[in-house]
């Protein structure tokens, strides 16, 4: 079959049938379809969509244009957890470690984090000593000892994706429901898991604006997931403010601790970890109903086993363990700038997108792929949406080691504090579940 064929097809709205979409992908995959071509493919996608039957079909094209990694060997039933990305979204290191001590086995490979700060495995990476490198019998037999690893993903995984996701960041198709939903997916099933709960994000802070649009792409993800054999639920959460009061690759790995800790409870992050390990357990069969796995992993932060669970995975991973009992073994800014209150009032929203800008100006995040990290640098804030403030107290903490970053960043964070004369109720954090 002509690459060209499948394009006019495509861009005529047919529906492309499984060995069509395989020969897209594989051919994506080894490079003998150019560039130029698979561009033209993921344009047609983008204006004419797909059906849920053919972005399945395209989900497991992706998953099998690559590695493919066997998690039979492992006991239980095994789980992971896909965030659609925001600011101060630190569950991972929350939620893996109570699951794990709850008896699910957590197997879970990450990417990198490209914008306001770094991913999952940044923020791990900032632990002295820690590597998210393994080999696939490194991985597997990390997870059969302790029952939980984070590590990162091979370079053979789910190459079209690899393809695909880099021509459409550079093409206006990035937008596209069957396009990401079919590049989550893909990782999730080559990875192995039988579980998987997804958290997609809503809000400013997010990278689907609105409530439908998060709905449409929920769903889109949980229908692949069934039709491929797996146990889906779906969490819709808010990111019109950050999920953390901490953001920064070392600062949210401190949050994480703090609340593993029995720290912070009933913030944000708390809830959403908790929300959503509830949900794992439960469809793992390891608690009735997502209420009972809430409430058995609210009893495994207050015994100290998800702590001690996150001791474990750190040291399994190289890293420092008395991290969880010392946290000035972190990395620490130089320096820290305080931004007060210009006003009394109440506040009234926190811009999740403007906070997560901020910390990236001063040096947390990536703009480019090969963009440096710095893991000490961030932003801490010290007031969440609807609460009451005074003229003069300090509303956030800028954790700085470049001076010449901070007029940008202080700009930018002021800037994400909206105020009111009244009292303010902010979103529902928890919008919707599809399941």
């Amino acid at each position: 079959m002509r690459t060209v064929d499948l394009i006019q097809r495509k861009r005529d709205g047919e529906a492309l049938t499984d060995q069509e979409l395989r020969s897209l992908c594989n051919g994506a995959a080894d490079g003998t379809i150019p560039d130029y071509q698979v561009t033209a493919f993921l344009m047609a996608t983008y204006l004419k969509g797909m059906t849920d039957e053919e972005t399945a079909l395209l989900t497991m094209a992706m998953a099998e244009s690559g590695e493919q990694i066997d998690l039979s060997s492992l006991p239980g039933v095994k789980v992971d957890k896909h965030s659609t990305g925001g600011v101060g979204d630190t569950t991972t290191l929350v939620l893996a470690p109570l699951a794990a001590a709850c008896g699910a086995t957590v197997a879970k490979m990450s990417g990198r984090g490209l914008g306001h700060t770094g991913g999952t495995l940044d923020k791990m990476e900032s632990i002295p000593g820690l590597t998210t490198k393994q080999t696939r019998e490194q991985f597997l037999d990390q997870v059969r000892k302790i029952g939980v690893a984070v590590i990162s993903q091979t370079p053979t995984l789910v190459p079209a994706d690899s393809k695909f996701y880099g021509l459409r960041d550079v093409t206006a198709t990035v937008d596209s429901i069957p396009l990401i939903a079919s590049s989550v997916m893909s990782k999730k099933i080559a990875s192995g898991a039988q579980v998987i709960v997804l958290d997609v994000k809503t809000g400013r802070g997010a990278f689907m604006k609105t409530l439908e649009d998060s709905r449409k792409l929920a769903r889109s993800m949980v229908d692949i997931g069934r039709r491929l054999g797996r146990q889906m639920t779906a969490v819709i959460t808010d990111m019109d403010v950050p999920l953390g009061n901490y953001i920064g690759n070392a600062l949210e790995v401190r949050e994480a601790i703090e609340i593993l800790a029995g720290k912070h409870a009933g913030t944000p992050l708390w809830e959403v970890s908790l929300t959503l390990c509830g949900h794992m357990l439960s469809l793992a069969d390891l608690a009735i109903d997502p209420t009972d796995g809430r409430a058995k992993a609210e009893e495994a932060l207050r015994n100290g086993a998800g702590l001690r669970k996150l001791r474990e995975m750190i040291e399994a991973q190289g890293g420092d363990g008395r991290v969880v009992e010392d946290l000035s073994l972190l990395p620490e800014a130089g320096q820290t700038d305080d931004l007060s209150a210009d006003r009394d009032g109440w506040i009234a929203s926190i811009d999740a997108l403007a906070v997560g800008e901020a910390a990236m100006r001063l040096g947390a995040g990536r703009a480019k792929k090969d963009d440096v990290i710095d893991p000490s640098v961030g932003v801490v804030l010290k007031v969440r949406a609807g609460q009451k403030v005074s003229r003069g107290e300090v509303i956030a903490t800028m954790h700085v080691n470049e001076p010449n970053r901070l007029p940008d960043a202080r700009e930018r964070l002021a800037n994400a504090f909206k105020w009111s004369d009244s009292v303010v109720h902010p979103h529902a954090l928890i919008r919707e579940v599809v399941s």
